[in-house]
């Protein structure tokens, strides 16, 4: 058994311990707040962009965006949102899991893979397991911004519009609420027919196009794709959040469970101790005294 000092000892570790882990919890409690809103304002950006874009497509039925037609390349694009911390639970295994899962079905296929990285965690899963990292992006902190993310992005929807690959697919962490988060792996190019099909009104829409509408849309496609991402990479930090601060919580609350056994270990050690030295007491009053 271990001395009263050892005790005494770990005690004090583990209190230090749940004070760093409830501290964390607190912060993360601020920031999934902020994210969260973060996350709803950017929603509307990119359904206005969709629609205008839709309702474009359909007054001009003889154009096709080059994110709308298929290549037939035996490559495949993969942009991994994930964290660049951790303590936020099975967060980035999960989507770290759905992404193998993924990789595989495309090499069964025979279909190579190039990968952009937004985050550590993701980066450093990719460089591990041997994928092909055309670009990436790290330290984006609790804001995320659009012009740091074009760059890296912008690598795969060039090389999808050249042709060197047949697919864009996007993978991140989903808030659904507080408690729950899902891992999402979804295609992002080619864009189908349904995502961009507009919504039906009793009136037409009639536009005025400079310079002209095959400019006009595609560069509303590539805005709506960029904003897309943007979204997804705002959803995974507020997943981000929510996950830590569960993780965190549950860190505090097992860190005072290990108190209270410790607590009372210390307290049957103590108890023995005291015991031990009152019958040595006796035993050598008894010897004197006989």
């Amino acid at each position: 058994m271990a001395s009263g000092k050892e005790l005494r000892t770990k005690i004090k570790s583990v209190e230090n311990t749940k004070k760093i882990t409830k501290a964390m919890e607190m912060i993360s409690v601020s920031k999934m707040r902020k994210a969260q809103e973060r996350m709803r304002a950017a929603r509307p950006y990119s359904e206005k962009i969709r629609n205008v874009a839709a309702n474009l497509g359909e007054a001009n039925p003889e154009y096709v965006h080059p994110f709308m037609q298929t290549n037939e390349a035996k490559s495949a694009g993969m942009i991994v949102v994930s964290t660049d911390k951790g303590l936020c639970g099975g967060m980035n295994t999960n989507v770290l899991r759905a992404v193998t899962s993924k990789l595989r079905e495309w090499q069964s296929q025979g279909i190579s893979t190039e990968a952009v990285a937004i985050g550590n965690k993701g980066l450093g899963f990719m460089n591990r397991v041997g994928i092909k990292v055309v670009s990436h992006v790290t330290g984006l902190g609790d804001t995320p911004h659009l012009d740091k993310l074009i760059g890296p992005v912008k690598v795969l929807l060039d090389a999808y519009h050249e042709g060197r690959i047949n697919s864009v697919h996007l993978a991140y962490t989903k808030f659904i609420n507080t408690m729950k988060q899902e891992s999402v792996v979804e295609q992002l190019l080619p864009l189908s027919s349904k995502t961009l099909e507009s919504e039906k009104t009793e009136h037409g829409w009639d536009y005025l196009y400079e310079p002209d509408a095959q400019t006009v849309i595609d560069h509303l496609l590539v805005r709506y794709v960029e904003s897309l991402v943007y979204q997804a990479v705002a959803e995974n930090m507020a997943s981000e959040h929510a996950a830590r601060m569960v993780a965190m919580k549950a860190a505090t609350d097992n860190a005072g469970n290990v108190i209270g056994e410790l607590k009372l270990v210390y307290n049957k050690t103590r108890q023995a101790a005291i015991t031990k030295e009152l019958s040595e007491i006796v035993s050598g009053a008894a010897a004197i005294s006989g």
